[in-house]
């Protein structure tokens, strides 16, 4: 028996290995945007492949713990492929070089100024991760991926206003933060 739209879940479950075949013909674009949209920034091929093959294991492997249809199926390999991708991207983040390839000389700006463009983007990613679970997820969604509060807080099940006050608590917490860092480095 192969796979199709109304049995791969069942067959997933089982661990039929067609039913796999049979998510990544159908889901792989699907997959692939959602983790572009995310990684994009980092401009790295190979770190993408790696998070789409990640999805499809996490996928593989808890898919004794799906339950739904095939449209909630959609959504809940969606969720897996945005959580593997921010995973992906703060892992990536904290591994930044400094090489040529980053620097672009058709921008006028000098080394010194990529640099420290460079090393304000990783003191900010440093600070960010310093936030609680729910309010980096906000910034990551707001800053990085470019969400509006509506979309985040379908996105989380929160209210708007919710959204809103936990971006000003999160502000205030990453300048209090930042000045402590300024102090720390300076010695004061």
């Amino acid at each position: 028996m192969k796979s199709n739209d109304t049995n791969f879940i069942r067959r997933l479950q089982r661990q039929e290995e067609d039913a796999l075949e049979f998510i990544v013909d159908k889901y792989l674009p699907l997959i692939k945007g959602v983790t572009y949209k995310i990684l994009a920034p980092l401009n790295n091929n190979g770190v993408m492949e790696e998070c789409i093959n990640d999805v499809f294991l996490s996928i593989w492997n808890n898919s004794k713990k799906f339950n739904g249809d095939s449209n909630d199926f959609k959504k809940w390999i969606c969720a897996i492929a945005k959580f593997k991708s921010i995973d992906y991207y703060r892992k990536a983040s904290k591994k930044v070089e400094f090489t040529s390839d980053y620097i672009d000389l058709n921008t006028g700006k000098s080394a010194e100024d990529e640099l420290m463009m460079l090393e304000d983007r990783t003191e900010l990613i440093t600070l960010i991760n310093q936030l609680e679970p729910v309010e980096r997820d906000i910034f990551i969604m707001k800053f990085f991926l470019g969400l509006n509060t509506e979309e985040i807080s379908t996105k989380l099940g929160m209210t708007k206003a919710a959204i809103d006050n936990r971006i000003y608590r999160g502000k205030k917490k990453l300048n209090k933060n930042a000045i402590n860092l300024m102090l720390g480095e300076r010695g004061i």
